[in-house]
């Protein structure tokens, strides 16, 4: 059980607090990072599951891999959305925590609700209209297609389960209930594990079933956030006063969020070149493989990044407390720690690329034909723990500007002009055009990686100085 599960019932200030500055950082990163990343990687099951069950789909697998594959960069955009809201705001609500400012953070917490509520309606309106078209545009054929508007149209009614869950976990974490908030995406995750084979096979209402599954999952996560908030272990509470949007508070929360914004947000544009890439250089086994590609970097990346958000809490509210040594301590441990974790899943990758294929389908040609480009794409994700560590501790600072520098730089700088034009290099130079599209990935990861951590310590360490010690 969680040392800070029970909050002081007095004032708005618990353990949670008190580890946050005070506890030995190593036990506490790990105890608030490694439950994070346990449940960024479980809430990939949400998705990843899917294709996995779809991927096996007797006659129609590759196919209606491929049409889930299209779906994914809505998928993405609705959670660029949830994590405009929730990251933007959370560290916001930390660092006024570490102030003693409790009135600000629920006031955040309010006004991020009232916004997740009405992103949830536009969205899912939005996609519901212009879906066909979006898919088509995402690399959908008109073998593909069917399965992907089958899957869309159930899933976005679940829209407001995905925001309201996904917006309000990083407020969960970031009050130092780590456990908490990984049992949040688990309890989601092992419904959709249990759900999907009875929809998909024992109903026989295949894609149709995964995404019911999906939602049912969200709904009963969704559930569990707001009974925590309205329960009485949170340090933050709900209350009906804070809904009102005040422009200050939304200025703060989404100059901040645009960062984590712009990272998921870009996503949707790189997997919408790549899957139309794919689909004209290699035809519909293409978007399957590449289909899997998204998938195993998510596996990849999104542990790492959610150990890294793990650290954040530690990193907002001891710089709002004026602690910056214990920053300088956090951010030089986590960096470490996710370089080293980096460097081993891409070794895994590189050594048993069949195994990880395997996951998604179990069409033997589609798995050789994958292996390469698996390779190819997942090489550059080395760099990517260095990445992952200095982007979430701008985003702990409150650095919205920096941060958005690098969520552009990857994805809109680097790799999208070289999605576009190096497949268009290798043809001219005698090569495999989608050979091409595979070495943007690790070209623009190596190159972004390398420049986020240079401008940090280059800018960032230097104002994170040692307070001054007792003794002089």
């Amino acid at each position: 059980m969680e040392q800070n599960e029970t909050p002081s019932a007095k004032k708005p200030v618990g353990t949670a607090d008190q580890r946050l500055g005070t506890a030995p950082l190593l036990p506490l990163i790990f105890s608030l990072a490694l439950p994070t990343a346990l449940a960024q990687l479980v809430n990939l099951l949400y998705n990843i599951v899917d294709r996995v069950y779809v991927g096996h789909i007797p006659g129609s697998g590759s196919l209606a891999l491929a049409g889930l594959g299209v779906t994914y960069p809505i998928i993405v955009l609705i959670t660029a959305f949830s994590n405009l809201v929730g990251m933007g705001g959370a560290p916001r609500a930390s660092v006024a925590m570490g102030r003693g400012d409790y009135k600000t953070a629920e006031k955040v917490l309010g006004n991020c609700i009232t916004l997740l509520v009405v992103l949830s309606v536009v969205l899912s309106v939005g996609f519901t209209v212009f879906g066909e078209s979006i898919l088509m545009l995402f690399g959908a054929s008109e073998n593909t297609l069917p399965y992907a508007m089958s899957y869309l149209r159930i899933y976005l009614m679940g829209t407001l389960f995905v925001q309201f869950t996904m917006g309000m976990t990083p407020f969960i974490t970031n009050q130092g209930f780590a456990k908490t908030s990984m049992a949040t995406t688990c309890i989601g995750a092992i419904c959709n594990i249990a759900l999907d084979p009875v929809f998909i096979f024992g109903l026989n209402m295949g894609v149709r079933g995964a995404a019911l599954a999906t939602i049912l999952s969200q709904a009963v996560s969704a559930v569990w956030v707001l009974w925590f908030f309205l329960g009485k272990r949170s340090v933050l509470r709900i209350r009906k006063h804070n809904f009102l949007p005040e422009g200050r508070i939304m200025a703060l929360i989404l100059s901040l969020g645009v960062s984590p914004f712009i990272m998921n947000a870009t996503e949707c544009l790189v997997q919408l070149v790549f899957n139309t890439g794919a689909a004209k250089y290699g035809g519909d086994d293409a978007v399957a493989i590449m289909s899997i590609l998204f998938s195993v970097a998510q596996i990849a990346q999104l542990p790492i990044q959610g150990f890294c958000q793990g650290v954040q809490p530690i990193i907002s509210y001891n710089f709002g407390a004026r602690k910056f040594d214990r920053v300088r301590s956090t951010f030089m441990t986590t960096l470490k720690l996710s370089l080293g974790v980096a460097v081993a899943v891409v070794g895994a990758v590189e050594l048993f690329p069949h195994l990880f294929l395997g996951l998604f389908s179990s069409d033997a040609g589609l798995i050789q034909l994958g292996i390469a480009p698996l390779r190819i794409y997942l090489l550059g994700f080395a760099f990517m723990g260095a990445q992952s560590a200095c982007q979430q501790t701008f985003l702990g600072l409150g650095e919205a500007k920096i941060s958005m520098f690098i969520a552009l730089l990857r994805k809109v700088i680097l790799l999208l002009p070289l999605a576009l034009i190096l497949p268009g290099v290798f043809g001219l130079l005698g090569g495999s055009q989608l050979l091409g599209l595979y070495v943007a990935e690790p070209v623009s990861d190596l190159i972004s990686a390398s420049t986020c951590t240079i401008i940090f310590f280059a800018v960032e360490w230097k104002k994170l100085k040692p307070a001054p010690r007792a003794d002089g």
